[in-house]
């Protein structure tokens, strides 16, 4: 029996926030010589309960691999919240599914942890059970930055508002999207720079429209700088339907169908239309001597992960 010490919550964004859950998770297990790891949901369980689609910061498969390559935990339970889920009362939760199922021996949650059918179940009833139960728990405070609260309903807001660096110091590392490239409509490849237009998974926030600095990441762990328009590309394309397009700096190569991990650091310039594709031509170098600038110092870091 594998003994595992748990943190919970659904971790949008991976934030600082989040990261304080995830370092005291791995910590402990240290210390025990268990497994640390994640219990969290598939999908947010608000947008079960109401029917109201809810826009993530991250698609589950980035939470996941955030939480592995920033803290270390690979051990991500990713469950299905369904029914079952949605009912169960807070106290058989936490005795039948998180110790009986997937045997914790001490959990960790946030100071706002809400869990159980109706959301009964708070940071005070999980610490009082644990400790019937003589289960380890701890309950981490909140983190502010600059004196505000992290947490994903506030970064959601900058994301949207394409403020990314403000973003960035909230997530403690640099806001991420994962797509497979499409075939676009070709026009950036065959006469400006080779692009790659990324589908997003449903339900996932795009940065407000614009061009940023970001670093694209290929399977092959190989990594470039890049410009990346978010928007509906007025120049080349009247359409409505909303594009991330990214274009790698100094690649060589075909991308289509491969897994691209896109990283936003900073925001360039608004979307605007061009009378010529020769002045886009001119604005995207631009663009890619910006990028260039930005990135020349080195990448910036950022807190996640202890750093």
């Amino acid at each position: 029996m594998k003994e595992r010490v748990i943190a919970l919550g659904f971790f949008d964004g991976v934030h600082l926030g989040h990261g304080a859950l995830l370092r005291r998770t791995a910590e402990e297990a240290a210390r025990r010589g268990c497994t640390p790891a994640v219990f969290t949901f598939d999908r947010p369980p608000k947008e079960v309960v109401t029917g109201v689609p809810c826009p993530l910061i991250n698609s589950p498969e980035d939470r996941r691999d955030l939480i592995r390559r920033l803290y270390g935990i690979g051990d991500v339970l990713m469950v299905p919240f369904d029914q079952e889920m949605m009912t169960t009362p807070w106290d058989d939760y936490i005795v039948r599914i998180l110790v009986g199922r997937y045997h914790a021996v001490h959990l960790v949650a946030g100071h706002d942890h809400r869990f159980g059918h109706k959301n009964q179940g708070t940071p005070e009833l999980l610490a009082q059970k644990c400790a019937e139960l003589g289960l380890g728990c701890d309950i981490i405070p909140k983190v502010e930055v600059a004196g505000i609260t992290v947490s994903s309903t506030y970064i959601r807001r900058l994301v949207e508002l394409g403020q990314i660096d403000r973003a960035n110091r909230f997530l403690g590392h640099p806001h991420t999207l994962t797509g497979t490239v499409r075939h676009g409509r070709g026009i950036g490849s065959s006469r400006l720079f080779p692009t790659a237009n990324l589908i997003i998974p449903p339900h996932v926030l795009v940065p407000s429209h614009g061009v940023y600095a970001t670093r694209a990441t290929l399977e092959d762990g190989s990594c470039y700088a890049a410009v990346t328009n978010v928007g509906t590309r007025p120049t080349v394309h009247n359409g409505t339907d909303i594009t991330v397009e990214a274009c790698l700096l100094d690649f060589q190569g075909d991308l289509y169908g491969k897994t691209l991990r896109v990283e936003f650091y900073e925001h360039l310039r608004q979307e605007i239309r061009f009378d010529s594709l020769e002045a886009l031509r001119a604005q995207i170098q631009a663009d890619a001597d910006a990028t260039r600038a930005y990135f020349a110092d080195g990448v910036p870091m950022f807190s996640a992960g202890g750093h």
